[in-house]
């Protein structure tokens, strides 16, 4: 834990990180529900994965502020190896990132993640917006019954051919959670991601009381969430499944360590303060051991809910660890009641982050250059959209590596020209 958070530390600095934690907690599960099961895995995954991350993190992590759990940038990573090779494996992908992100901070590869070309970043999160807002029309459309498919063109061909299917008390759901969310935002802007919680409140009551049984509910899809947090276990590990899913954790640990490092720099600039990246890997390595144990999916820092941490007046990990000590009480005492939420009101909560995480402003500025990066961009964007994130982040770093190497050519041409 960050002792230095601790320095004149006051009994008002604590009420503000319990309330902070609680806010956080708040936003938390909605998002952690909606991942997961986006994800194509149990809802219940995503708030043992809060919980375990998010406590975990804020012990160990590298940053004061640092809230970790579900990310919307792994989701399409995740529904990419559950549909290939099953949830059971996606947790030994993820036990063996862990691994990767600790021999990361012993090699010191956080302190080469200000080289990382942005547009490729720039790139593939706008990619990753792609996917996972296209991923909540089936839901909004209450679609629950179509197949799911790894890449992006299937599925926008699957909803196509079952668009006859759609449900009119599914999309009313979803407007009406879309609607509460925009508006509760656009006049009260300082609630923040508490906007999405009363959405889905709101919106699943309506649907319960005017038309029950008329949509698709997390229990009548799911089951019940259990109320219980469950016993560590770990799924057989083979030689032959390491060699195949390797590739895989590779591409989840280069993900957590991006996401993370990024959202700890966010988290040094509104504060003023400054993390340990080293630290902040191994955490992070230790949080995706541990979260497998517990049927988690891979977990990494959030930007939203960190940003939402800070301006709510955290001042140490005393608001991360209140913050998964709330999900575990609302997952001890209340998840019962969740299993009446219905998908069509997590289909628009899932829609708007995927908007805020589009970086659309970034994305315009860099394609307006007409320059090299922005055909990096370009290719690292389709290449996410269309095939998968290995494929976009890859072409982009060899298509960035070859522009240098061209660029660094003429630079010495027109040398040896000046020089004769």
């Amino acid at each position: 834990m960050n002792l230095e958070a601790f320095r004149d530390y006051s009994l008002n600095n604590l009420k503000k990180d319990v309330l902070s934690g609680i806010v956080v907690g708040i936003i938390a599960i909605p998002l952690g529900l909606g991942f997961a099961i986006a994800s194509g895995s149990t809802p219940v995954t995503g708030l043992y994965t809060t919980i375990v991350a998010g406590l975990l993190i804020a012990i160990l992590g590298g940053s004061r502020f640092q809230i970790g759990g579900p990310t919307g940038a792994f989701v399409p990573v995740l529904l990419g190896i559950v549909l290939q090779f099953g949830y059971e494996n996606l947790l030994i992908a993820g036990f063996m990132a862990g691994i990767l992100l600790i021999i990361f901070a012993i090699c010191k590869v956080g302190s080469l993640i200000k080289f990382f070309p942005k547009s490729i970043i720039i790139g593939f999160q706008s990619g990753i917006a792609v996917i996972i807002f296209s991923s909540q029309i089936p839901n909004f459309l209450g679609l629950h019954k179509i197949e799911k498919f790894e890449y992006f063109h299937l599925n926008i061909k699957e909803i196509f051919e079952k668009i006859h299917l759609v449900g009119i008390y599914s999309i009313i759901t979803a407007l009406l959670c879309l609607l509460i969310i925009l508006t509760l935002s656009r006049f009260f802007p300082k609630i923040g991601g508490i906007s999405y919680f009363l959405g889905i409140i709101a919106s699943s009551l309506v649907s319960s009381f005017f038309f029950p049984d008329q949509i698709e509910t997390i229990g009548s899809i799911y089951g019940q969430i259990p109320n219980q947090f469950p016993i560590p276990h770990f799924p057989e590990v083979t030689i032959e499944k390491i060699l195949v899913l390797l590739p895989s954790s590779f591409v989840i640990a280069i993900l957590v360590g991006l996401q993370s490092l990024l959202t700890a720099r966010v988290a040094d600039e509104m504060t003023s303060s400054k993390h340990n990246s080293k630290k902040e890997l191994i955490g992070q390595g230790i949080v995706n051991i541990v979260s497998p144990l517990f049927y988690g999916m891979p977990a990494a820092g959030e930007i939203a809910r960190t940003v939402t941490n800070i301006k709510n007046g955290a001042s140490s990990p005393i608001a991360g660890i209140t913050h998964a000590l709330f999900v575990l009480l609302v997952l001890l005492f209340l998840a019962p009641y969740a299993s009446h939420v219905a998908l069509a009101s997590l289909a628009p909560v899932l829609m708007v982050v995927s908007w805020h995480i589009s970086k659309k402003e970034q994305f315009a500025s860099i394609l307006k250059e007409r320059s090299g990066h922005s055909l990096v961009l370009m290719m690292t964007f389709m290449l996410t959209v269309f095939t998968n994130l290995t494929m976009g982040i890859g072409a982009g770093l060899c298509l960035s590596a070859l522009l240098f190497l061209m660029k660094r050519m003429k630079d010495n041409q027109n040398q040896f020209k000046k020089a004769s």
